[in-house]
């Protein structure tokens, strides 16, 4: 029997990405607007990644449920000593505004040359039940911030930052090649490989 997941999030492309990367695992995935009635979003004021992860899977898992996958997920970048972090979303201020928070990120960095723009963007998942969380895992991508925004393809700071080599952003790679080296495909690597056992106990 095919079992329901709910995605703690109502960010599309995340949904995009986790489809992908449980394509051959037999579940439905959901968010929480497809519930009626559809939960307000928590909080997320715990000031750092695994504690939004967590109350989100947990908020989510109570109020409906099902099996619930949560993620909080951000860019640290170095020269600001880690920030956006935790408060990437909203770095230019509410409602979330990736071309707004890309261009405060370059007026920030505008004397920082592209040597010491080292960054990296981290993930933290988490799975939960109604009776608790039953699974973290984590991913980090490690690159650089460009001097300039590249590529359509991604969100939030894909076309900013610089990966491996350093010639191509997030914005400019398929998302299939995305997907094996980023924050999120690295966390959801580990996921994939502990969700069998899983859903055999829960």
């Amino acid at each position: 029997m095919t079992r329901v997941l709910l995605v703690g999030s109502g960010n599309r492309k995340k949904l995009e990405e986790l489809q992908r990367r449980l394509t051959d695992v037999d579940l439905r995935l959901i968010t929480p607007s497809d519930l009626d009635p559809s939960p307000p979003p928590p909080d997320e004021t715990t000031g750092t990644f695994v504690g939004n992860a967590t109350e989100k899977a947990l908020y989510y898992a109570m109020a409906s449920g099902y099996l619930t996958l949560a993620d909080d997920s951000g860019l640290e970048v170095d020269a600001l000593e880690g920030r956006p972090g935790v408060d990437s979303a909203y770095f230019a201020g509410h409602p979330s505004d990736d071309q707004a928070n890309n261009r405060k990120l370059l007026d920030e960095l505008r004397n920082i040359p592209l040597e010491k723009r080292t960054a990296r963007y981290r993930c933290v998942l988490v799975l939960a039940s109604h009776e608790g969380v039953i699974w973290t895992g984590n991913g980090t991508c490690e690159g650089r911030i460009g001097l300039e925004a590249r590529g359509s393809a991604g969100f939030g700071y894909d076309p900013l930052f610089l990966v491996g080599d350093g010639t191509r952003t997030f914005g400019e790679l398929p998302p299939t090649e995305k997907d094996l080296i980023s924050h999120r495909g690295k966390a959801l690597a580990s996921l994939r490989e502990a969700l069998p056992t899983l859903l055999r106990e829960h």
